[in-house]
């Protein structure tokens, strides 16, 4: 029998935008589901650069998303709500939301949870959907990876890199990093990257030219944006793909039209939160189609570098921001015994 839902959940909500510090506990109301909805008992939720810029004021969910942060969960269906088929009251899931992950209770489509992966715990699963729909959608949809072709990741330590490196070599694909040490350019490598530049010590438009006999990568994903944009196009082979999906650099670069013309470049770029649950929902079913079965498989693993308690989900958002991770930082959400 499943266990009584309280009216009130712990959560940590942002009191105002700014350091890691605003982010507070708080007792909010359990949210009811609504039609296509389940309510989702939270297990683990994870931490995701998003949360950290939501936290600062610069990405509000969008209109009818829950205020409080948090992207991806994993725990147990403990409501449906109307109109919902496929998932049952005990069911064990991971999902992609549009915000409440950091809760003991969030509202989530029912299209958009997968089933735990044999093999993993909840926490591990929870580390999955957010990177996992992202680089799906950037790498193979918008980039079009196919083939013998190759795949540069910028920030290959990250969450977005570990899980860009796995998938792409699971798929056949020579993938090549950047990162900023050598201790994370050697656990890229372990986790399948062809070769990590050190972005610190080498340049990587010189060494990717190097490493392809001049020819250049076809598809970069690419998380910095500003002043990398026109050395990562000087960096694409022939009709190669820029994916943008973020800007720690900066929101603006100046570019060299001609070469894009002469070589048929594309960039493109896209941001998975505001987009509407129908084209989650497809998503989802192709990650449960290609990718779940790699992950049972052994070919994709979860990295998960730290665990916070939920209370702890300020120092969880300084250690994102300092960057010393390698893979995913998560919140256990269970109470302590």
């Amino acid at each position: 029998m499943s266990r009584p839902i309280p009216s009130q959940m712990r959560a940590i909500e942002i009191s105002t935008p700014g350091a890691p510090e605003v982010l507070r506990p708080v007792l909010r109301p359990v949210p009811l589901p609504a039609a296509g909805e389940v309510l989702i008992e939270v297990a683990a939720a994870g931490v995701n650069r998003p949360d950290v810029l939501q936290r600062k004021g610069g990405y509000p969910p969008p209109p009818g998303a829950s205020d409080i942060p948090g992207l991806e969960v994993a725990g147990t269906v403990a409501r449906l709500g109307p109109q919902v088929s496929g998932c049952k009251v005990g069911d064990e899931v991971c999902a992609l939301v549009t915000g409440g992950g950091y809760a003991e209770y969030v509202a989530a489509p029912a299209v958009q949870c997968l089933p735990v992966p044999r093999g993993l715990t909840l926490e591990q699963a929870a580390s999955l959907p957010e990177t996992f729909f992202t680089v799906w959608v950037n790498v193979f949809q918008r980039g079009a990876l196919k083939n013998e072709e190759t795949l540069l990741v910028q920030g290959g330590s990250s969450g977005i890199g570990v899980t860009a490196i796995q998938m792409a070599r699971a798929f056949g694909h020579r993938v090549f990093v950047t990162a900023g040490t050598s201790e994370k350019c050697a656990e890229c490598e372990k986790l399948g990257a062809t070769r990590a530049i050190n972005y610190r010590s080498e340049d990587f438009v010189a060494v990717i030219k190097q490493l392809t006999g001049g020819r250049g990568v076809d598809v970069i994903l690419d998380m910095v944006g500003g002043d990398y944009v026109p050395r990562e196009l000087a960096s694409l082979a022939d009709d190669g793909r820029l994916c943008l999906i973020a800007f720690l650099g900066g929101t603006r670069t100046t570019l060299e039209m001609t070469d894009i013309l002469r070589r048929r470049l594309t960039i493109t770029g896209s941001t998975l939160r505001p987009r509407p649950v129908e084209v989650k929902h497809a998503i989802a079913q192709a990650l449960r189609e290609k990718v779940w079965p790699l992950i049972e498989a052994g070919k994709i693993r979860p990295v998960i570098y730290r665990t916070f308690e939920l209370e702890e989900a300020a120092a969880a958002h300084s250690l994102m921001e300092s960057s010393e991770h390698v893979g995913k930082i998560m919140l256990n959400v269970r109470k302590k015994n």
